[in-house]
């Protein structure tokens, strides 16, 4: 009785260390985000009629799409005045969302009427339509696919000549899954976004969908003696990247400021 009792606590605590081994290579806790901090730079006029859905700047223009039914539009931006020099209407019935240019094509996507158009970039020709099964709401693009966020945790990665999903990726931090991910922009290899109903931008690992560093932009009209929004619906919303300069330009839903900021 006493060898079986010596094995059978030699197995013990054998069991013992290989509980220890794996406890010792169990990985980490995600990290939290950094802190994304920003400075402002110039800060330009923003028409309060535009319901801001998607910003990009491309060939030295800003380009906007606007939402809510029948104020939808497609438009370039006068950077200086605010003013648009090229604007077209979305139908009275579409409720229009984030827009993206590729290959010489412009891609905006609608909120609910599961419809993405796709334009000719210099006139705004529509050259066809998508049918999309979600809610459209940010779009942008890694120079091969489109990246879309319907409004919860994931990004999914498009094919552009399809519009078919090619991989999907959950937005997480160290708290878990975050969802109400809104307006997107590309760059640099990471993906910034709007989180809706926040003053929160997010800088996203695309490979892992880890949100690396977080800015917030709390106060930003208010500190640059603009009155503050009150309305549940003006929030902040519009990313756009000039590469030339590495800046930003940063808006929010029928906001009456552009903001030029930097991300440090």
């Amino acid at each position: 009785m006493k060898i079986v009792s010596a094995f059978v606590c030699i197995l013990l605590l054998a069991g013992c260390n290989n509980n220890n081994e794996e406890t010792a290579s169990t990985p980490q806790a995600i990290t939290a985000p950094q802190v994304l901090n920003y400075s402002v730079i110039n800060i330009y006029p923003h028409d309060t009629a535009s319901y801001t859905q998607g910003l990009i700047w491309e060939n030295n223009m800003l380009y906007e799409g606007t939402g809510l039914k029948k104020e939808s539009k497609l438009r370039i931006n006068e950077l200086k005045t605010g003013k648009a020099t090229k604007s077209i209407n979305l139908p009275n019935k579409i409720f229009g969302e984030g827009i993206t240019m590729l290959n010489g094509k412009i891609y905006q996507l609608t909120w609910d009427n599961h419809i993405v158009y796709v334009y000719d970039a210099k006139t705004f020709k529509k050259e066809k339509e998508f049918n999309w099964p979600y809610e459209g709401w940010g779009i942008t693009h890694n120079g091969k696919q489109l990246i879309v966020s319907t409004g919860g945790s994931n990004l999914y990665f498009i094919n552009p000549e399809t519009f078919k999903v090619e991989k999907t990726v959950g937005v997480s931090d160290n708290n878990g899954y975050i969802e109400s991910i809104n307006e997107l922009e590309f760059v640099n290899g990471f993906v910034y976004a709007n989180r809706y109903q926040t003053n929160y931008i997010l800088k996203i690992d695309p490979s892992s969908g880890t949100v690396v560093a977080r800015a917030d932009l709390t106060g930003i009209l208010e500190k640059n003696n603009f009155p503050p929004t009150d309305d549940y619906d003006r929030v902040l919303n519009g990313i756009a990247y000039n590469a030339a300069t590495q800046h930003f330009y940063i808006t929010g839903k029928k906001w009456p400021a552009l903001f030029e900021v930097t991300f440090n």
